[in-house]
């Protein structure tokens, strides 16, 4: 049997829901009330999603839920109890972000299947088999791969799913931390406040001529599902819980009518939403100012105008299979109907003793008429045998009622058999192993990112000195101590196997110490004999998922800087812990650098400037395969390091300092008076996130 692809709808609300089902996907995408990534959608109560999974299945829809943000040790509980109701309704699918979710599926109810949400940033050959070998059964890619890659991807034995429609974050998914730093809103944790559709620009702002370098348009590979399906991809993904009804419906029609090699009007779906058309530029690989636009007048002019017609589409029922009748009515026996459907599944139900006729007999064109009345259910007539005896009456309304129940009873028996529950077995996630607090034996790490940083730093009170691969090779020769070496891998990389051809050249210089930043890398790390330390984002925000990623073989890891220090204090250890003490945070990770898109590399000035004046740094992409957008403050930490006794470790990171400042910062942190800067914050770890 040929590969066929689902066509994956998302549903942020009930209503949205039906016009999915009515518009003929084949999956769906939802949340609860917590724990989804998408807080702001209306979202679904424990009620609203039993009726969900009994209205898809019914449908031989399948039903995935998103518990996809990260989880504090205070939610553990909760969240473990959102995973046992969903494998005790029977949900297809969970799709995860957070190590935890891994351990509750694998310790508490291992016949649930789990999903790596796009928000673990897979997007290379060791991401895939990582994800395969933690047990998951699906891979959400990265949006920003083309063609080629998802096709790579796709052949190494584990299911891909791949958005293809809806909008475009402009930070690669989980790696986007400035809603959080200027909002204290995380993408994370589900509340983005999407900071990337307000204006930001490469000059200084004027009033009236705002651009907007982060907002991109929305993508569509509409025109490209039957390529992807031939690929191999399981799952095509429309992006959206957070949209309307008529947007939903217009997306599945359209791909459900690609798929299948029928006419579709993607010019309707363009008027539906769009911010002045769409982009396949990451699929082409083939980025950027063409794929950048906002929403405009004429694009809402059109909505307006097309919503009524949209309307009637989902309101409209897909007929799902086919129904198959068998009648018998015999003198002196009840009458006898079964129904089967195209699955196989068949019921069969009695009335009345047919009787004489006293007029005209009931014939097969007479009954059928009767059950061909199939209305608004998902049945589409597709046959009737009858046996029925000479001369013999039977009303229409006792037919009526006999295909009603008919119709009853095999809608149950259709959800009974594409519901699967899950058992759950209850586990403690408490019971972890704790080490000491460190208290005042903190160590440092320094973090640098160019070779020039390397000259005249003292490195004496720095334990490790993590330097980017691109200047692994060179910083050997300055640093004579190559133990305190550690490479900072990048955090997305298009070309994996340049990758490890680097890394193998700086163990072979004598660097045995990695610091990874996503889960790909503790697979390279382990088949190329590196020494395995976690970074800030794998964004680990609990006990539980600290204890996951030492079983991925890190001997220590970084916790998330959207963690608050109250927070950091209360952690079991099962692992050493760092945290990040000293400058810019990252805002995001771009494939497309804004500011070459916006003004041109040669008019650069190193800073995107916001709407208020701000300006923040970008770390040009030049050698890598992303830019990173960093905050306009500096983090500094140095008068509050009593507030963090439970960490072993803290990361200093320098992005533009030379060698006289970075030693100032490090006297600081090791207990000397410093030079605060005068942009100074600390970050997120006091006001938290919601």
């Amino acid at each position: 049997m040929a590969h066929k692809a689902e066509i994956l709808a998302p549903c942020g609300s009930f209503e949205t829901l039906e016009a999915a089902l009515r518009s003929g996907c084949d999956a769906v995408y939802l949340g609860g009330e917590k724990f989804s990534a998408r807080q702001n959608a209306a979202n679904f109560t424990d009620e609203q999603l039993k009726e969900a999974v009994r209205l898809c299945h019914l449908r031989g829809v399948k039903v995935y839920q998103a518990i996809n943000t990260v989880v504090f040790d205070e939610q553990l509980e909760e969240c473990k109890k959102a995973v046992k109701f969903a494998a005790e309704i029977g949900v297809d699918g969970l799709i995860t972000q957070d190590l935890t979710l891994v351990k509750i599926c694998r310790e508490c109810c291992p016949d649930l299947e789990y999903h790596a949400s796009t928000q673990m940033t897979i997007h290379s050959e060791s991401g895939v088999k990582m994800a395969k070998n933690l047990g998951f059964s699906r891979a959400v890619l990265s949006r920003e791969l083309p063609e080629h890659t998802i096709k790579d991807l796709t052949a190494l034995g584990i299911e891909t799913e791949v958005f293809v429609h809806g909008a475009l974050c402009m930070s690669v998914s989980g790696q986007c931390y400035m809603s959080a730093l200027i909002g204290s809103r995380s993408a994370n944790r589900g509340l983005c406040a999407q900071a990337c559709r307000l204006p930001a620009q490469g000059d200084k702002i004027t009033k009236g001529q705002e651009r907007y370098a982060l907002s991109l348009k929305d993508m569509s590979y509409v025109d490209k599902l039957q390529r992807l399906e031939k690929d191999g991809v399981s799952s095509l993904k429309i992006e959206g819980r957070m949209k309307r009804p008529e947007y939903v419906a217009a997306a599945v029609n359209c791909c459900k009518n690609s798929l299948e090699n029928k006419p579709y009007d993607l010019k309707a779906l363009e008027a539906v939403f769009s911010r002045g058309g769409f982009t396949d530029g990451y699929y082409n690989g083939r980025l950027g100012r063409e794929m950048f636009g906002t929403r405009q007048k004429e694009d809402v002019s059109a909505t307006a105008k097309i919503l009524p017609e949209l309307h009637e589409l989902y309101r409209r029922c897909e007929k799902r299979t086919k129904a198959f009748f068998t009648i018998k009515l015999q003198e002196k026996s009840q009458a006898e109907l079964s129904l089967r459907d195209s699955e196989g599944n068949t019921v069969t139900v009695y009335g009345d003793i047919p009787q004489k006729a006293l007029k005209k007999a009931c014939d097969s064109d007479y009954v059928k008429k009767q059950l061909s009345k199939l209305g608004d259910t998902i049945y589409e007539f597709g046959g009737l045998e009858a046996a029925i005896g000479k001369d013999l009456a039977y009303p229409a309304s006792a037919l009526n009622d006999l295909r009603r129940q008919a119709v009853e009873k095999l809608d149950q028996k259709r959800i009974d058999f594409f519901t699967h529950t899950a058992d759950f077995t209850d586990k403690s996630l408490a019971d972890l192993p704790t080490l000491p607090k460190a208290y005042e034996h903190k160590k440092i790490r320094i973090m640098l990112s160019k070779l020039s940083q390397l000259e005249g730093v003292d490195l004496d009170k720095a334990e490790l000195v993590g330097v980017p691969i691109e200047i692994a090779s060179e910083a050997v020769k300055i640093v004579s101590d190559k133990s305190k070496l550690m490479i900072i891998m990048p955090r997305f990389t298009f070309d994996e196997k340049a990758l490890c051809e680097k890394l193998s050249a700086a163990k072979e210089a004598g660097i045995t110490k990695m610091l990874a930043m996503n889960i790909g890398h503790c697979l390279i790390a382990n088949d190329l004999g590196f020494e395995l330390h976690a970074g800030y984002s794998f964004n680990l925000c609990n006990s539980a998922a600290l204890d996951e990623v030492k079983k991925l073989g890190a001997k220590d890891c970084t916790v998330s800087f959207e963690l608050k220090a109250s927070q950091i204090e209360k952690l079991k250890k099962p692992i050493e812990i760092g945290f990040v003490a000293y400058g810019r945070l990252p805002l995001m990770l771009t494939a497309n650098c804004p500011i070459r898109n916006d003004i041109g590399c040669k008019n650069c000035k190193g800073k995107l400037f916001d709407r208020t004046g701000r300006e923040f740094p970008v770390r040009c992409p030049k050698g890598r395969d992303c830019a990173e957008i960093l905050n306009s403050d500096i983090l500094y930490l140095a008068d509050k390091l009593d507030d963090f006794d439970n960490a072993d470790y803290m990361e200093l990171h320098f992005y533009e300092e030379n060698a006289h400042r970075i030693n100032e910062i490090i006297k600081a942190y090791s207990g000397e008076r410093g030079a605060k800067p005068e942009n100074a914050t600390n970050g997120l770890y006091y006001r938290g996130v919601l």
